[in-house]
């Protein structure tokens, strides 16, 4: 089987488990509830941190990959967020959580031992998925900014917010301290070591078996309108086609520009076909905005990536 393969269907095996136990209620109702807590606030910080602390700064640091790929997922970003302003005006909180769909992809659960199965024992593709996966943490803080700003109603600064958000946040708070320990060559001591990477580890199935438990809710209570199903297949499918196929685009033409070259071109152009992460959901089910939507755009395009990976590998390699 593809390397590619492999994590995809893990991926979506927690997702279909997490259904069925919500189907045969084997567990509490708002068991997904307590996994999303426990994901944003404490595993998903922890594997950052994890990962980040145990790159070399040297790694981190790659210029023109950060630059490349953080301005594909910027021009995605602002396509879906102004596309999205012209048919629900004045909502940046719907418009935030769409380009969140488009631009966070699975680059901390999927792409580092995708990475590290495709490039075995080479440190720059564990590097590769730290840097995504920083640079999409910083869209995440931003996208959590605009939501405090929308649903917030608070009167203060802009500018404070944004500060306020940014410390207070548990993911930015585990990557800074990652990047610390990273830049002062600090090693964790083993036991805190081992304590801090398999927490992390549980980030990816909980949340995804959380998202699997919503589904099933999602399905059972779903009484939309055929219009409605019909607006929310365009929505999906607009989703998925800006994740997997333009974004990828982007990031190939701008690391190119960059003189990105070799294995650090496919890891980029590979990390950036990635589908959209769970935290996406957790973030949009905090905030009650697109959940739903979150949901379903991760599991499909989780589904629609088994065909376009293999694809795009294809492509880069050819060329």
């Amino acid at each position: 089987m593809s390397p590619i393969l492999t994590p995809l269907f893990s991926v979506l095996g927690i997702m279909l488990l997490g259904s069925l136990t919500q189907r045969l209620r084997v567990l509490p109702s708002d068991t997904d509830q307590v996994l999303n807590q426990y994901v944003y606030y404490i595993a998903f910080p922890a594997i950052m941190l994890f990962a980040l602390a145990q790159t070399p700064i040297e790694e981190i640091l790659q210029w023109g990959f950060i630059a490349g790929y953080s301005i594909a997922m910027l021009l995605t970003y602002l396509l879906v967020a102004v596309l999205s302003l012209l048919t629900n005006k004045n909502r940046s909180d719907i418009a935030a959580v769409r380009a969140l769909n488009t631009t966070f992809g699975n680059t901390a659960f999927i792409g580092i031992p995708l990475l590290s199965m495709m490039f075995p024992g080479q440190q720059s593709a564990f590097a590769a998925a730290a840097i995504a996966s920083l640079l999409s943490v910083v869209v995440f803080a931003i996208v959590l900014v605009t939501l405090e700003l929308y649903q917030g109603g608070k009167k203060q600064s802009p500018l404070l917010t944004i500060a306020q958000s940014l410390l207070q946040n548990p993911i930015v708070i585990g990557s800074g301290i990652g990047v610390l320990l990273s830049a002062l060559q600090i090693q964790m001591f083993d036991a805190i070591s081992m304590m801090v990477k398999q927490i992390g580890m549980s980030s990816s199935p909980c949340a995804l078996f959380a998202i699997g438990m919503v589904l099933a809710k999602a399905r059972a209570t779903n009484q939309h309108q055929h219009t409605n199903k019909i607006n929310q297949l365009m929505e999906l499918s607009w989703i998925n086609l800006c994740k997997l196929i333009i974004q990828p685009f982007l990031a190939y033409i701008l690391l190119s520009a960059f003189s990105i070259k070799g294995d650090y071109l496919i890891m980029g152009v590979i990390l950036a076909s990635l589908p959209t992460a769970a935290s996406v959901y957790l973030l949009a089910q905090r905030y009650q905005v697109k959940a739903q939507i979150s949901a379903m755009a991760i599991v499909l395009g989780t589904l629609f990536s088994i065909l376009t990976l293999p694809i795009i590998e294809t492509l880069l390699k050819a060329h």
